[in-house]
């Protein structure tokens, strides 16, 4: 029996004398005022004396003395410790936020601009298992989740709107938490200010329930990942899994820990720095209605001035949009993927040529399918060059092959010694064997890039196109209702173009590229690969497969373009029995290649040593 108690059950007797006047005044007034909070509910109706004629019918009513006991004891408690829990909003023109009075906490968050999947309101996180807390030091550590507070809303000057959640522990301690929520931004402020509790960091509990908002869970959680960045600038992240993963990142000072999902975020900023960064993510296999869990531990930094102290917090809650996102400049924007891992060069491609070409386009084109097919054309024009050079080196082997099938009649199974004399007649004619490969190696960069970048553009999404009715997702012309291994439950149609569109481009190379009848993997390969991608690409952004049907169409109306009208294989036939009277200039790599070849040579004429 703690200090409290023993008082409470002291005063009992005494109170129990003026328990009928008492009980018929908190009657009328909770009538009156029964949605009223606790500590302005003490402040207006201060409690009445004691009467002592009233002792006599108090004593002969049973609840009496049980009411009379608990009233009791919520007299000895602090204010914030007896209450009802209130919802109160919180709203701009982007967010709509929904606080618990109990906890001071955000239990739900509505993103104003866009709706899910399904055409509802979109909500990042809501209900009971959203909570930001901090554990005081007060009573043993007590929890603001436990603590009832005083809601007190204001508009400032500027438009910014403030909501002041006051919690009284009595004795001159008491801790606001304050949000203040811009009129146009998706940052919000949140501001722990401790009176009379002495400290120099505070720990917080994060706990984040993320609810789906996609046409694609499975895909969705694929694309939701736990987000870090530390005051050294490091990132570091980790994809959502069915097992429990974690980070421990208390050994480095961590600015923020963010939340993406596949087009929106929510992510909390210490611009002092968590002193303590750990978290807990993971999703429950079959579970539709959350799609992952987060449960973070933090702890952020106390500054003192007199007997008040100030833990600053900042709150992100709002989409994946890249220039929204880099406009604070802590590097949210990491959180839009441009590229990782061994591809992570192609983020640069994306931030200095794919992202500038697209906004720009946007800026007077409405129709992303329409943006879509201009960025195409407009790549397509910037690679033109290296498109020409690689078609021009497909001519010139033509027009050799001639003399090279004459080459492998006369020499016959000898490979290595139709090597060198190939190199020679390459060299003689002015020939470079990788001119139409090295070209064609400029293009991959840019079709990775579009790889990363599409499927993470939220401006593709819901935006329809033909059949497809939302660019950010797969477009499905029939569902099968069952799974097919490395393919998926539905059709997809732009998957199938390109895939149809694929073969024929290989179909049209091989005609136009002369084929090595010693190599038969090689003749096959460009059919093979087309088929493996649609499994692949099945699931992907329809903005993403069509950009690369598209390509395809553009690809086949370039080369043929270029072929009947920009190529000339006689003249080039001339040029190259020209070059054969020149002396010839070999280069150092033509010199080594050769060098190697001749090793190679000698080494197969040695016969094997007898054992």
């Amino acid at each position: 029996m703690d200090r409290n108690q023993v008082i409470g059950f002291s005063l009992l007797a005494v109170l129990l004398i003026g328990y009928v006047m008492y009980n018929q005044h908190e009657q009328k007034v909770y009538s009156e005022k029964k949605h009223a909070d606790s500590v302005a509910y003490a402040k207006a109706h201060p409690r009445p004396l004691i009467d002592s004629s009233k002792i006599i019918t108090a004593a002969n009513d049973t609840s009496a003395v049980a009411d009379s006991a608990t009233l009791a004891l919520r007299s000895l408690q602090p204010p914030a410790y007896n209450g009802v829990a209130q919802t109160v909003t919180l709203e701009n023109k982007k967010l709509s936020l929904q606080f618990s009075s109990k906890g001071a906490y955000p239990t739900a968050a509505f993103i104003k601009d866009y709706k899910t999947y399904r055409g509802k309101p979109l909500s990042l996180f809501s209900g009971k298992g959203n909570i930001l807390s901090t554990v005081l030091p007060f009573d043993n550590g007590k929890s603001t989740a436990d603590l009832y507070f005083s809601p007190v809303m204001r508009q400032e000057p500027n438009g910014d709107k403030t909501i002041d959640f006051t919690a009284d522990l009595g004795g001159g301690k008491k801790v606001d938490i304050i949000y203040t929520l811009p009129a146009d931004d998706y940052m919000m402020r949140c501001n722990i200010v401790l009176t009379g509790l002495p400290a120099s960091a505070l720990p917080l509990t994060w706990h984040t329930l993320v609810l789906p908002t996609e046409k694609d869970l499975p895909n969705e959680r694929m694309s939701t990942q736990v987000y870090y960045r530390n005051k050294n600038k490091d990132h570091d992240y980790f994809t959502v899994a069915t097992e429990e993963k974690s980070i421990d990142n208390t050994s480095n000072a961590g600015h923020w820990l963010g939340i993406r999902k596949q087009y929106f975020s929510s992510a909390l900023i210490s611009d002092d720095g968590f002193t303590k960064m750990e978290s807990k993510f993971a999703y429950k296999q079959g579970d539709t209605t959350i799609a992952a869990r987060n449960f973070a531990s933090l702890e952020v930094p106390v500054k003192l001035a007199g007997t008040t102290g100030t833990a600053a917090l900042r709150w992100y809650i709002g989409p994946n949009d890249y220039h929204t996102l880099r406009a604070y400049k802590i590097e949210l924007d990491e959180m839009v993927p441009l590229g990782f891992g061994i591809m992570a060069f192609v983020k640069y491609i994306n931030q200095w040529v794919i992202i500038p070409i697209f906004y720009f386009l946007a800026s007077f084109v409405s129709n992303y399918a329409i943006i879509i097919m201009l960025m195409t054309i407009i790549i397509r024009l910037f690679l033109s060059f290296f498109t020409y050079k690689s078609y021009l080196s497909s001519a010139k082997m033509r027009v050799l092959k001639p003399e090279l099938d004459e080459l492998r009649a006369k020499i016959g199974d000898d490979q290595q010694k139709f090597g060198m004399e190939q190199m020679k007649l390459y060299r003689s004619a002015g020939v470079n064997p990788l001119g139409g490969c090295l070209p064609m190696l400029f293009q991959l960069p840019i079709l990775l890039s579009i790889y990363y970048i599409f499927p993470s553009f939220i401006e593709f999404r819901q935006k329809s196109f033909l059949w497809a009715d939302d660019l950010s997702t797969y477009d499905s012309i029939l569902t099968f209702g069952f799974e097919i291994p490395f393919y998926g439950d539905h059709v997809s149609l732009f998957t199938l173009l390109m895939t149809a569109s694929s073969l024929f481009l290989a179909i049209y190379n091989r005609n136009m590229t002369p084929q090595d009848p010693n190599n038969p993997m090689l003749k096959y390969m460009p059919y093979v690969f087309p088929i493996i991608l649609m499994g692949v690409f099945n699931k992907m952004a329809a903005a993403l497969t069509f950009y690369y049907t598209f390509s395809n169409l553009l690809s086949i109306a370039q080369q043929f373009i270029i072929q009947k009208y920009f190529i000339n294989e006689k003249a080039i036939h001339a040029q190259l029995q020209e070059n054969k009277t020149k002396p010839v200039v070999q280069s150092k790599w033509a010199a080594k290649l050769e060098e190697m070849q001749k090793l190679q040579a000698d080494k197969a004429k040695v016969p094997p040593r007898k054992k």
